[in-house]
């Protein structure tokens, strides 16, 4: 019989040795929780080590991720490929051990966390894709997709305002498969949290709709592991197990401080720990047999085989659903994807319509939800502005036992998947959609997008940047991009958004100028596997920018219009670099300095991320050296300057209400002042 008072003592061991050998980080979150993981990991999560992309092993998110090493200690225990050798280089360059824990650089982590509150709002979207992925997939007597997602977490997640609006959609969501384990220690850095968290946190996950149960005593991995089995008996709430530990546990004089919380416990400390919980072996030494009692290879080899021979079954008797979930699980998109995305193209360039480009990126998403069943949409309570919903994307919605309500009778003989609400009512929770998004993308199976209005991404910026640390392809409808918007005011209109998306390392950021645009964008976003994409899009109509190729969009930057499309018969005297709706303010212009016989080039650039990675051929070839630059756009001027730009037309200051018309003429946004701009710059050269 396993010793699981040795088990827990391994973890506050490795703990306490990795934060001392490097002098660096969390000890007490790991060993108030080492009982709490040994109830989780050694009775209950279903994960093989060997395998750690098992479709359905149950997810574990430490959304504490500040106590990292009860991961890390977990993983090397129960026979990951993370060795010793790792543990010992915790926090050091290159490491798999970062200082929190990260998805795609340590084998077994499943997300990464460190901003609180994200990875409780993680394991909604991944609790959420099960749950869907469930009813679509499953059929009577082959539950292939059946696995729990469970998430440890402390009192700064709850603090943070996301896990309310998260929390409060896995309730209305009956994410029942979701069990949350809260480590309630009532420390954090500032030291006892009582005088600034005074939440009763039990009623307010019941007023969720959460099934709650505890206070257990964290300690006690007996009456952990059977609070988790009760968990799993619940088949129409998602679960809050409060577990009352001491931070810290087993140190006599740290134990139950904030100085347990985030700082190394010391020399003569450890040796008072090692002492007080009988741990006698040394330093990042573990005994034959706690290895014995963590290893999980074998049990973890069986459960997967186990799978595998139901998967068998499941694929003998449905061969097209088998392939279709295989597919999507590996991220793969369908084969005529290709063609679809260059249909709906041709088919926005032979439309030319004029419309807003948040009309035709709901044109385009009518064209891929109907090719593609793994797109997940959604918006934060502005469906009907931001356009997000399609003729393919019913609305989710689940019924009082807890079930997704299917939209059509979901044949079990057929080979398709059962309809299911493919469109996300968000309410106003942009962090949350944000963050949940990211955990229905690491989970697998879908692709999310949701959408809301653009000076709104300041609400959802740091799971944005989530998104791309972790290289999820997520993708962000933003709307109302603009001055463009008029009477709602500065608090709506965008000035330094868009530039500030673009600071994002890895994000793609899409502004489009017409319908062709917008469905190159959506193309690219969705090819973008390992990237998150941001699509900024307008209010107001734009006319369709006539083009003679549409082969070059993807690029991110291309030349539309050459100074004959205007009757001159002679080369470019300049350029002008434009996005989205102020394309069409450079064709104007181009034509009014036409009748100043000054030639110039309109090269729209819908997206300077993608036209950064161009080569340096290209580059040259969209934007020839020695001719001057004039950058056009409704938002913040610093950005351009990079691409050498003479002069700018944007806007440095936050706009004002009013007509959408007035403001254009008032912050200088005419065919007008872009020709003078242009005059002026050549002038001056």
């Amino acid at each position: 019989m396993a010793n699981t008072q040795q088990m827990a003592n391994a973890i506050r061991a490795l703990a306490m040795d990795a934060v001392q050998q490097a002098n660096s980080g969390h000890p007490g979150a790991p060993m108030g929780m080492a009982d709490m993981a040994v109830a989780l990991w050694g009775q209950h999560l279903r994960h093989n080590p060997r395998n750690p992309g098992w479709i359905n092993r149950d997810r574990f998110v430490l959304s504490n991720g500040h106590g990292s090493m009860l991961l890390y200690a977990l993983l090397h225990l129960t026979g990951y490929k993370l060795p010793m050798s790792e543990l010992k280089n915790f926090r050091q360059l290159h490491s798999k051990t970062a200082g929190h824990p990260e998805t795609g650089i340590t084998p077994g982590v499943e997300t990464t966390t460190g901003p609180l509150g994200q990875g409780i709002t993680n394991a909604v979207g991944m609790a959420l894709a099960e749950k869907l992925l469930a009813k679509e997939f499953n059929r009577d007597g082959h539950p292939v997709v059946d696995h729990h997602t469970y998430v440890f977490m402390g009192d700064g997640c709850l603090m943070e305002g996301i896990s309310h609006e998260a929390c409060a959609l896995a309730g209305a969501w009956k994410l029942n498969k979701l069990i949350a384990l809260y480590d309630d220690n009532g420390i954090s850095i500032d030291g006892q949290v009582a005088p600034w968290f005074i939440d009763n946190t039990a009623l307010r996950f019941a007023a969720y709709g959460w099934n709650v149960i505890g206070p257990v005593d964290g300690h006690d991995a007996a009456a952990v592991a059977q609070a988790i089995a009760d968990a799993k008996n619940s088949a129409d709430k998602p679960t809050l197990v409060i577990c009352k530990t001491r931070i810290g546990q087993g140190s006599p004089n740290r134990a139950d401080t904030a100085k347990a919380h985030g700082e190394p416990l010391g020399a003569e400390e450890i040796r008072l720990t090692r002492e007080a919980i009988g741990w006698t072996s040394a330093p990042f030494v573990i005994p034959k047999a706690v290895y014995a009692d963590w290893d999980a290879k074998d049990q973890g080899q069986a459960a997967e085989a186990a799978w595998n021979a139901s998967f068998a079954a499941y694929k003998a008797a449905y061969p097209e659903l088998a392939k279709e979930l295989t597919r999507r699980m590996k991220g793969e998109l369908p084969k005529h994807f290709a063609q679809t995305a260059v249909d709906a193209t041709i088919t926005a360039h032979s439309k030319a319509e004029t419309v807003a480009s948040r009309k035709a990126s709901q044109i385009a998403l009518e064209a891929f939800t109907a090719a593609l069943p793994e797109l997940l949409g959604g918006s934060a309570d502005l469906t009907g502005s931001n356009l997000t919903n399609t003729k393919s994307t019913p609305a989710l919605r689940v019924d009082l036992a807890g079930e997704v309500v299917v939209a059509d009778d979901g044949n079990d003989i057929s080979k398709h998947t059962r309809r299911v609400g493919r469109h996300i009512n968000y309410g106003v929770r942009e962090f949350g959609m944000a963050a949940i998004m990211n955990g229905v993308a690491l989970h697998g199976g879908y692709i999310p997008y949701g959408g809301t209005f653009l000076t709104f991404s300041d609400y959802s910026r740091n799971a944005i940047r989530m998104a791309a640390l972790m290289k999820q392809r997520v993708i962000h409808v933003f709307t109302h991009d603009s001055i463009g918007l008029g009477e709602d005011g500065p608090t709506h209109q965008s000035i330094e958004h868009a530039a500030s998306l673009r600071l994002i390392p890895g994000l793609d950021v899409w502004r489009p100028a017409d319908t062709a645009e917008t469905a190159v964008a959506w193309a690219v976003a969705l090819q973008n596997k390992a990237k998150p994409t941001a699509l900024l899009l307008s209010r107001q109509n734009l006319a369709y920018a006539p083009k003679t190729d549409l082969g070059e969009i993807s690029r991110g930057a291309y030349i539309l219009a050459e100074p004959a499309r205007v009757g001159l018969k002679k080369k470019a005297q300049a350029v002008i670099i434009a996005t989205g709706s102020e394309v069409q303010l450079a064709l104007q212009a181009q034509a009014l300095l036409a009748a100043r016989k000054i030639a110039v080039r309109v090269v729209s650039m819908p997206s300077t991320t993608a036209f950064d990675r161009q080569t340096p051929e290209y580059k040259a070839e969209v934007l020839p050296k020695g001719l001057p630059r004039i950058a056009v756009e409704m938002g913040v001027t610093d950005g351009w300057w990079k691409y050498g730009c003479a002069a700018v037309v944007g806007i440095d200051t936050f706009g004002e209400s009013a007509p959408a018309p007035v403001l254009f003429k008032h912050f200088g946004f005419t065919p007008e002042n872009v020709a003078d701009t242009v005059q002026a710059a050549l002038t001056r050269k």
